[in-house]
């Protein structure tokens, strides 16, 4: 198999909507971000691949392999395999992800565990699913589907529950889910023997909040949440011991005013000394320093488009997937924390999310 010329620049592949998913996009494409200029340029050498609803990407932990949502009312996830040359292809068919309309997923730190956040529909409510996965990589049918229930008091939005992420805590001690329409994050513990889900804890956070991604801070004593309908970020503490979380400080995610915002990615930075999350409707991305257990502002920066949905860190830069305009931006972090735009956005159709390898 033909091997390609080493590239230090960093890859990054984009997530997006494809026309029988609502958008316009590719699907899964490969980017380069260049950390001197933070420029973004298409990789010439890998061809997009046509996965429908490419709404969250994640990576293998000890394998070549990532996996992709496919974000529609029958949902499914893909597994892609890289080669040598850096092409992917899809390892085995998509298989069902157990509920519908799946938003974001996680690989257990184990390499032996898919993790699945089903968004859910006016009729099918959210859940999260397992699915063991193979030697190769390749993905099972689920082994367990749990799903939740819950209500809000925002109509049009918390009629039943929405699961929006799941993810693995830093201790691998405890499986999270947060859950837009019910206001809750939920805890599990995953038994690795059979793939099942055991709920250990029921998180209630404030009503009408919306927690819609979390991110946990350097040392996993704090996490925080992006509430997307309350627009406010928040911070609890979390019991490494029992998977719980007791919020201590909240704060406006923007300070436009006259503005309808919807929070979207969050991320932590590596330092454990900032916070940034997406603005979608004020169209920024806004920087927190962490003072104790308060966030405090630190400014806003554009998005390089409009309504930015993902946000991902890479070599110094945040990565935003502005989805609305379609356009994918690389700001650059400064030692205060605060955000600069790095170099002209990109064109990127319906881009919703990235995956730095």
């Amino acid at each position: 198999m033909p091997t390609r010329t080493p590239d230090d620049r960093p890859l990054v592949l984009t997530g997006s909507h494809t026309p029988d998913s609502g958008g316009g996009g590719t699907g899964v494409a490969a980017l380069r971000l260049d950390p001197a200029t933070g420029h973004l340029a298409y990789d010439s050498g890998v061809p997009p691949v046509p996965v429908s609803g490419a709404s969250f990407l994640a990576a293998h932990p000890f394998l070549d392999v990532l996996y992709s949502t496919n974000e529609k009312a029958s949902g499914s996830v893909t597994a892609l395999a890289r080669q040598g040359d850096g092409t992917l292809i899809a390892r085995g068919a998509p298989v069902s992800s157990g509920g519908a309309n799946p938003c974001h997923l996680t690989v257990h730190p184990d390499g032996g565990w898919l993790l699945t956040a089903n968004y859910g529909d006016d009729i099918t409510p959210g859940s999260v699913a397992v699915h063991r996965l193979g030697a190769d990589g390749r993905v099972g049918e689920p082994t367990h589907v749990a799903v939740h229930e819950g209500s809000g008091p925002v109509a049009g939005r918390q009629e039943g529950s929405h699961a929006h992420q799941v993810l693995v805590d830093p201790a691998g001690r405890y499986v999270l889910a947060t859950d837009l329409g019910a206001d809750a994050v939920f805890t599990y513990r995953l038994d690795t023997r059979t793939g099942t889900l055991q709920r250990a804890a029921v998180n209630r956070l404030c009503a009408g909040s919306g927690p819609r991604h979390l991110a946990f801070v350097l040392g996993g004593e704090l996490v925080f949440s992006a509430d997307e309908l309350s627009s406010t970020l928040t911070c609890h503490r979390y019991d490494t011991a029992k998977g719980t979380l007791t919020a201590v400080a909240t704060v406006p995610a923007t300070q436009a005013r006259d503005v309808v915002n919807q929070p979207g990615g969050i991320v932590a930075s590596p330092c454990g000394r900032f916070v940034w999350l997406t603005n979608r409707g004020a169209d920024t991305v806004a920087a927190f320093r962490l003072t104790g257990t308060t966030p405090e502002p630190i400014g806003e920066t554009a998005s390089g488009g409009t309504w930015p949905r993902g946000l991902t860190y890479a070599a110094g830069h945040l990565l935003v997937a502005n989805q609305h305009s379609g356009t994918m931006a690389a700001l650059r972090v400064l030692d205060t924390g605060a955000l600069e735009q790095a170099a002209p956005a990109i064109s990127a159709p319906s881009v919703v999310c990235a995956l730095v390898l």
